[in-house]
């Protein structure tokens, strides 16, 4: 799939590898089948298939060598992958993602000091944690009428199941104990229950972790007219008399410019980099980069008691891969409790434990709450035309701080998991700790959806820019609502409608010019 020489013209070109440029071209692929596509991804391969969870990499070498690779202008720093290390106040980024050098945050302001990105083929999907809940209440977007459609097509493209942990030990007892503290007045729907996540079984009994390869799908690889290009940095987006017109691409291998032209461009950067990109471009409607939304998050550690130990891993149980001894529970949001609950059994503990008092596996619980955040307008990334980034882009700068609402939601998460840490086992510490501005990783807004042009958002339903016709953005900063839940398949929900109204434009053009070379013939 991987190409290197550059078309002069497509039907559709795509920016960026993850999960919903994914979706988009699957869904191209699929109902548009006579339409050329180009994904454009500014980092290289690091996984085989292209897009797929480095996770799955069962050997240890080769999968800090992906990563690695995954770090784009930040490779080398210092990476930690458990709370722990930052408790000690560093700022630090997770394997094979990297920081801002610079502009995260300024005098008087929280920022998003540890807010962080990945360059390669998948984009953050090759490393995120597949948790896929559908949004609720507030959450949700009400003026996209057809969600829940959507939510299922989302789910089958990135292969979400709620029993890939069936089998694990302790999850029955994690689940049991947490009903009974969180049920009682919920409704069915947010009730405690299994984490919806993207993985799947493989055929020798192995769980794996399902990254923009599975969305791609085989529908997109056998495409002879879909290409992807990596360590291709597109660096403007062009457009003609208010309509999109292709793209400039930078060859990050040899330093030589292209442009490719193109009837539809898709821009899913992420929801920092997109907005990047829309900007050098010229394409700069009010709200561009306003609204950024990241989720504060409080997390805490607790031991199972009353608890023996359960069977061993399976002998072909990858390194790296999702153990069988975990499990993932799922509290999820409501708007009076404006929190959702993410509670993962750990296969150690992240805490010493004295010699003689060994851990049972499995018997760690993780608790992480996500909290909604208080939308405002000025919290936003911005850009810097004199100053350029790493990659010869305008730099970004950061303006962002927590409200007294989003002081108090976080207090409230604080009792709120200490509470369930003790309904679950013994709290492996005293105090919950609230993680740094933008370690979520679920930073939204920025280029939000709205249901008409009023300064408020960037694109329509569709995912269209506002002013700009056939242009789309995509990714988690498409989504304009405060939630405190995963937004992955939220994103990717919408990419699919938007992918939908190109592919139904692409085949009615060519139906119009069939007709058009009967009657003409």
């Amino acid at each position: 799939m991987s190409q290197r020489s550059y078309p002069a013209s497509v039907d559709v070109a795509i920016v960026g590898s993850g999960p919903t440029a994914s979706a988009y071209a699957r869904i191209l692929s699929e109902e548009a089948p006579g339409a050329s596509i180009a994904m454009f991804e500014v980092g290289p391969t690091v996984s085989n298939p292209p897009g797929a969870h480095v996770k799955n990499i069962a050997d240890l070498e080769r999968r800090t060598e992906a990563q690695r690779a995954s770090e784009g202008p930040g490779a080398g720093a210092a990476t930690v992958n458990s709370p722990g290390a930052v408790k000690a106040g560093e700022r630090r980024a997770r394997p094979g993602t990297y920081l801002l050098s610079e502009g995260y945050a300024f005098p008087g302001e929280d920022g998003l000091p540890v807010a962080a990105m990945s360059s390669n083929v998948g984009g953050m999907g090759a490393h995120w944690t597949a948790a896929c809940p559908r949004p609720s209440g507030k959450e949700r977007i009400d003026f996209v009428p057809d969600m829940d459609g959507l939510f299922e097509h989302a789910e089958r493209l990135l292969g979400v199941t709620t029993h890939a942990f069936d089998g694990a030990p302790f999850s029955d007892i994690v689940h049991d104990r947490l009903a009974a503290a969180v049920d009682e007045g919920r409704d069915p729907a947010t009730k405690v229950q299994p984490m919806p996540l993207a993985v799947h079984r493989e055929t020798d009994g192995r769980l794996l972790w399902s990254g923009a390869d599975v969305v791609m799908g085989e529908a997109t690889r056998k495409n002879p007219r879909f290409g992807l290009f990596d360590e291709s940095l597109v660096t403007k987006v062009t457009y003609d008399g208010g309509t999109a017109s292709g793209v400039e691409v930078q060859d990050r291998r040899t330093g030589a410019s292209h442009r490719v032209a193109a009837r539809f461009v898709v821009v899913a950067a992420d929801a920092l980099r997109t907005p990047q990109l829309l900007w050098a471009s010229g394409v700069r409607p009010e709200a561009l980069g306003r609204y950024l939304n990241d989720q504060p998050q409080v997390v805490f550690a607790s031991r199972l008691e009353g608890v023996t130990g359960a069977a061993e891993p399976a002998e072909n149980q990858p390194q790296g891969g999702l153990s069988q001894q975990s499990g993932v529970a799922w509290v999820p949001y409501t708007d009076d409790v404006p929190f959702h609950g993410q509670i993962m059994q750990l296969d150690a503990s992240p805490v010493p434990l004295a010699d003689d008092d060994p851990v049972v596996p499995g018997s760690i619980v993780g608790l992480g709450l996500f909290c909604a955040k208080d939308l405002q307008r000025d919290d936003r990334v911005a850009f810097d035309d004199e100053v350029l980034d790493a990659y010869g882009m305008p730099a970004m700068r950061i303006h962002y701080r927590l409200t007294d609402a989003d002081h108090d939601v976080i207090e409230r998460a604080k009792t709120e998991i200490v509470r369930l840490g003790q309904a679950v086992g013994r709290p492996l510490d005293e105090r919950p700790f609230v993680l740094p501005p933008g370690a979520s990783l679920h930073y939204q807004g920025s280029t939000r959806m709205g249901w008409e042009d009023d300064g408020e958002s960037v694109c329509s339903p569709d995912s269209e820019v506002w002013g700009v016709r056939g242009l789309f953005v995509a990714g988690n900063g498409v989504i304009p609502t405060p939630t405190a839940c995963n937004p992955t398949l939220t994103a990717v929900a919408l990419a699919v409608r938007g992918a939908r109204r190109i592919a139904e434009e692409l085949e009615t053009s060519l139906l119009m010019s069939e007709t058009d070379n009967r009657i003409t013939k």
